[in-house]
């Protein structure tokens, strides 16, 4: 009786062959089409025998791509490991105040550092999005959770303080602009010597796979955590400084995906369950595809100018997560 119910479940059920080859048949496919879309056409004939088109195909297209995957990976895993901790599928960086704190730390690098390194802008950037997202959980842990929407509403509301504090500080210094660059993410920016920052990111999110079931367990409640001999304050340290130093490299380099680490983990965790190591590899895979499907779609609406994956994003988005608060799981 109890190997058929385990069996049943949804993350332990024998995924046939051909859907992981076609998943990445898929994401293929979209790396390809982000490749040769644009305002300026590519195709092979032209890579091979145009020093211009080769030279727009190494500096421009292909560091695009490569950072859509990157952000768009990252960006999706981070948002799962925060449900995870804060055991509630409606939050995220962008909805607990980790992106706003990481402008605000952006901004005043900027402001009293403005001749340093990206890498120590990404450094202020995950320092301040660090602190943001413990002050956060601080304040979370000592409200009463009667609502799954309690955290997020939370959250918004937090956020939009910290960024009220940003834009009265932008104003002031004239960095509006680009405060609104930093928030609303455009991959029309990248360029060959400007996206290596999210590197780093996919490195520290790749540590999520080694300690998924520690974040799996954590996620189950501290009593049951502190019962198997796991730490529950190091385990949530560890999961909100991947979160920090993710969000200051893609805040840093191409400004952050609305929605994507909200919707994307929710829709895998209707298919495989709560386990994160058995969800991680779809969630990456989701958010990849995603991000290059909206990236694409933002280049072709209004061809051949093009849409930030922003605003593609936002409303792919913001549809997604009504259709997930209107309509409720079976199980």
């Amino acid at each position: 009786m109890t190997g058929s119910i385990a069996a049943d479940e949804p993350g332990l059920r024998a995924m046939p062959v051909w859907q992981p080859v076609l998943a990445l048949a898929l994401l293929a496919l979209l790396a390809v089409a982000s490749l040769l879309v644009g305002s300026g056409g590519i195709g092979l004939s032209a890579l091979l025998n145009d020093p211009a088109s080769a030279k727009l195909f190494l500096v421009s297209r292909l560091p695009r791509t490569l950072a859509l995957l990157l952000a768009g990976t990252a960006s999706a895993i981070t948002g799962l490991i925060m449900q995870r901790l804060v055991q509630n599928r409606f939050v995220e960086p962008s909805t607990m105040g980790t992106v706003d704190a990481a402008c605000l730390g952006l901004l005043l690098g900027v402001i009293f550092l403005p001749d340093a390194a990206p890498l120590t802008r990404m450094a202020m950037a995950a320092v301040a999005s660090w602190l943001g997202t413990v002050l956060f959980l601080l304040v979370l842990r000592a409200m009463p959770r009667r609502n799954a929407l309690m955290p997020p509403l939370l959250g918004i509301a937090y956020g939009g303080v910290i960024g009220a504090i940003s834009a009265f500080i932008a104003w002031q210094t004239g960095l509006m602009q680009a405060l609104g660059a930093w928030t609303t993410a455009d991959f029309s920016i990248v360029l060959s010597g400007r996206y290596e920052l999210l590197y780093v990111a996919a490195g520290v999110t790749a540590l999520a796979w080694f300690a998924a079931d520690r974040f799996t367990l954590a996620g189950l409640g501290d009593d049951i955590a502190s019962s198997v001999g796991l730490n529950p304050r190091r385990v949530l340290a560890l999961g909100v400084s991947i979160v920090a130093v993710t969000a200051g490299s893609i805040v840093v380099t191409v400004g952050f995906i609305p929605f994507l680490g909200l919707i994307v983990p929710n829709l895998v965790s209707r298919r495989v369950g709560d386990n994160l190591r058995t969800a991680l590899p779809m969630v990456a895979w989701l958010g990849a595809t995603v991000t290059l499907a909206c990236d694409i779609l933002g280049r072709l609406v209004f061809y051949p100018f093009e849409l930030p994956i922003g605003a593609t994003m936002g409303v792919l988005g913001a549809a997604v997560f009504l259709f997930l608060l209107l309509k409720r799981h079976p199980r």
